[in-house]
């Protein structure tokens, strides 16, 4: 009974989580078409409080909070996705490597993971960020760089595994080449696990983002959700609505690629 209704509670969590997510790809798509104030005009007096005509109210400058929300959603799940992506492709090539290969090898990759792994690493976003600037690429980049030790870590298990499974040993005694073995084979078998993973990266870059936008070392000339926090910082006293939709877009996305992941995980 008690394995059925946490199955049950799975399915559910994933399917308001997926719902969640999708609802929040087709605002990112489609919000330079839906019938919102555009996120940079003055439409309003400063500070107007939630209404019919601005459910989000207004921030300091009369701009509408929730197009810029809603604007926001774009870069915040730009990043998150391309980090993501970056970090899954590095980690699964250095962790699929070090698995299957094994030997001096594995060890040599595992220590450079180790190395990756142990460095400050927000600290070390933010050297770069200020060393070559805060544009949407750079950020990414620096954040999918930065991400994929974890990734390489769970895939070097999924191979080490998988390469003694019967249909890796039956390949090998046919003559099939080791490299065509790991991606033909092996690979297609590691995915839910990698893909699980992936998603758990998303929520952590998205997170990042957030963070570097709240400190001002994102792009500035993005609208994200990080930002819309920092440019409400000297009105949340007065305008709690500035800063608490952004963070609740914050929260509610991180948890639902949570949810999705936890619920992959345990599929």
């Amino acid at each position: 009974m008690t394995y059925g209704r946490t199955r049950l509670r799975q399915a559910l969590g994933m399917r308001v989580a997926s719902t969640f997510l999708g609802l929040l790809v087709m605002l990112a798509a489609l919000s330079p078409v839906l019938p919102l104030s555009s996120p940079t005009s003055m439409t309003a007096r400063p500070l107007v409080a939630p209404s019919w005509t601005h459910p989000f109210g207004t921030d300091d400058l009369g701009r509408d909070v929730l197009s810029r929300v809603v604007w926001g959603t774009r870069v915040s799940l730009l990043v998150g996705i391309a980090a993501a992506l970056i970090a899954t492709l590095i980690g699964t090539v250095v962790g699929g490597v070090a698995g299957f290969v094994g030997g001096w090898t594995d060890r040599a990759l595992m220590r450079l993971t180790d190395a990756v792994l142990i460095l400050p690493t927000f600290i070390l976003i933010l050297i770069i960020v200020a060393i070559f600037g805060a544009t949407i690429g750079i950020v990414i980049l620096i954040i999918g760089f930065a991400s994929w030790p974890q990734t390489a870590r769970i895939a070097r298990a999924e191979f080490l595994t998988l390469r003694e499974r019967e249909f890796v040993l039956a390949a090998r005694s046919s003559g099939v080449r080791n490299h065509r073995i790991m991606w033909r084979h092996i690979l297609p078998n590691a995915v839910p696990v990698i893909a699980t993973t992936a998603i758990l990266r998303a929520g952590t870059a998205i997170l990042t983002e957030a963070s570097l936008g709240f400190l001002g070392a994102s792009d500035p000339n993005v609208i994200s959700w990080g930002q819309l926090l920092l440019n409400s910082l000297q009105v949340m006293r007065d305008a709690w609505w500035s800063v608490a939709f952004p963070g609740v877009a914050i929260a509610l996305t991180i948890l639902a690629l949570n949810i999705l992941g936890d619920a992959l995980a345990g599929a």
